[in-house]
């Protein structure tokens, strides 16, 4: 059965039906950015299971070197939790951003970058929206550390808004970190590549820092190495912000840090996700 061709009068028509509807504005920048970053979130909605290495890892990462490794480290359980927990908030939070960069690389393999590609909207919008909705699961990976600390007996001495300081100098750290592996998730050809690449990095730079041991019980050489390592400077803020002693040096490093990560591959990324 053939259907036969629109006249001249039915074009017209829908010539003038088009023309009569008034086109919607533009998305901003900021609303667009913020519209992928509510994607981001929905899509932990549906599939919650994406939310294990936010809650569950730091539990365990807290658990298991409190009451394994406190009591030989600091003499017991409840000094090595004051020390630990600004560690493993920064260990933990740091390791969440390893999944940035899969999450976008999943897109780029299923094709859904190319689809808002074609949307007017501007075009870093999905990246940065991406990035911004991966904020809030930093946000809740620390503040599920820090609970369970409290709940351990942990009481720092800064209050709840030295906690709330420390926590948000992780994430605007985090942040920063996360363009890196968002550049790696383009880079790469598998979600799975990326997250072993991702780890491979972390793990030496989380482990050579101060998260766990005070760097004086190092020899020479690897003491030198662990206090000059970002992590060790971010986790010295941290610990100084919980502590109601605030450590200028280190946060203003961190600051610091965070910032030219994000400078040198904002552009990086975004020119990758163009062309990809």
């Amino acid at each position: 059965m053939t259907t036969a061709a629109a006249g001249p009068a039915d074009t017209d028509a829908v010539r003038r039906a088009i023309a009569g509807t008034a086109r919607p504005p533009r998305a901003g920048r900021l609303s667009a950015a913020l519209t992928f970053g509510w994607r981001g979130m929905l899509k932990v909605k549906h599939v919650p299971e994406q939310l294990l290495d936010a809650t569950v890892s730091p539990v365990m990462f807290l658990l298991l070197f409190t009451y394994l490794f406190g009591g030989a480290v600091a003499g017991s359980t409840s000094a090595y939790l004051a020390y630990v927990l600004p560690g493993v908030l920064v260990m933990s939070v740091l390791f969440t951003t390893v999944y940035s960069g899969v999450a976008l690389n999943t897109d780029l393999t299923k094709g859904v970058v190319d689809r808002f590609r074609s949307l007017p909207i501007w075009r870093p919008a999905p990246l940065l929206g991406a990035l911004l909705g991966d904020s809030v699961r930093y946000v809740l990976a620390g503040t599920v550390i820090i609970v369970l600390g409290v709940v351990l007996g942990y009481r720092p001495d800064g209050g709840p808004l030295g906690a709330v300081a420390a926590l948000a100098l992780v994430v605007v750290f985090s942040f920063g970190l996360s363009w890196v592996f968002s550049a790696l998730g383009l880079v790469l050809r598998s979600p799975n590549a990326v997250l072993n690449a991702g780890f491979t990095f972390m793990f030496p730079l989380t482990f050579l820092s101060n998260v766990f041991v005070d760097p004086g019980t190092l020899p020479g050489p690897l003491e030198a190495v662990v206090r000059a390592n970002p992590v060790s400077l971010l986790a010295t803020a941290s610990r100084s912000l919980m502590a109601g002693r605030p450590d200028g040096v280190a946060i203003l490093v961190s600051l610091a840090v965070a910032a030219v990560l994000a400078a040198a591959f904002l552009p990086v990324t975004t020119r990758l996700y163009r062309s990809r």
